[in-house]
């Protein structure tokens, strides 16, 4: 008897602490009581005090990292210091809710920005002194480890299939379909594979232009772009870079990248 009283007042507790959040035509509401007004353009938000004076913005990010892995998360920006912008996760009140209410409910619930008197500066601000650690999952966070060392490599495949890694040939295309050089991406099923050479002609795999597969010469295979997630469409076809890209995180041995630029010693001739 005594738990389930324990029990009853727990849940009555939280029933009567819950606060009802609605948005209606600008203004946030909570249980009933106008306490701020939002305002967006695009995907970013801003929101105001009653007199509409701009107190921080939150924006949404969504974007690709690598492959079909993609990270969504928020910036928020003090209108009145904009010493910096931070980033940070954000809930949704539920599956199918908006940006709208994302922003709205995060605000309220995750880090108490607003509340029944309003903005409340101070915790905007100690927010930002105190930036919470973003929660990535291992998928997301192997994802962005790649992406880290596909921007040291800085790829570019120029207008003859040289591969070229800060500016030095590293390797090279062969087998390339008519349109190469006409466009970036890989569009038509060929029979015969792209094949992927390094810079002194040593075979590093092949792309599978039928099932948007990459093949090591070790045997490796990855499927390209075979998955849609997020709110934005993965490209269905890949681009030379990505198949460079890609390959050289398959076989670390196809690209070394090269962390410090060393110069033999000099030595001064003598003028004829």
């Amino acid at each position: 008897m005594k738990k389930s009283i324990i029990i009853f007042f727990t849940i009555l507790g939280t029933f009567l602490n819950a606060q009802n959040i609605k948005t209606k035509r600008g203004i946030i509401n909570l249980d009933g009581i106008p306490v701020a007004k939002i305002s967006n353009k695009g995907s970013e938000y801003t929101f105001m005090d009653l007199k509409e004076t701009p107190l921080y913005t939150i924006k949404f990010i969504d974007k690709s990292i690598v492959d079909s892995v993609r990270d969504s998360y928020i910036q928020i920006n003090r209108v009145y210091n904009r010493d910096k912008t931070i980033e940070v996760d954000y809930s949704s009140p539920s599956a199918f809710s908006g940006e709208e209410k994302s922003a709205v409910y995060t605000s309220v619930k995750d880090f108490k920005i607003i509340d029944n008197k309003g903005i409340n500066v101070k915790t905007l601000d100690e927010l930002f002194s105190n930036v919470p650690k973003r929660k990535l999952d291992s998928k997301t966070k192997d994802a962005y480890t790649i992406r880290k060392k596909i921007d040291k490599m800085n790829l570019e495949v120029n207008k003859v299939g040289e591969i070229l890694s800060n500016g030095v040939p590293v390797g090279y295309f062969t087998n390339l379909p008519v349109s190469f050089g006409s466009d970036d991406k890989i569009m038509e099923k060929s029979f015969i594979d792209i094949e992927i050479y390094d810079a002194k002609s040593k075979y590093i795999g092949k792309y599978i232009t039928t099932t948007k597969q990459l093949k090591t010469a070790g045997g490796k295979s990855f499927t390209l772009f075979k998955e849609m997630s997020g709110r934005a469409s993965i490209l269905k076809y890949p681009t030379y870079k990505a198949l460079a890209e890609r390959m050289a995180i398959m076989d670390p041995n196809f690209i070394k990248v090269q962390e410090k630029v060393t110069v033999g010693p000099v030595t001064k001739g003598t003028p004829n």
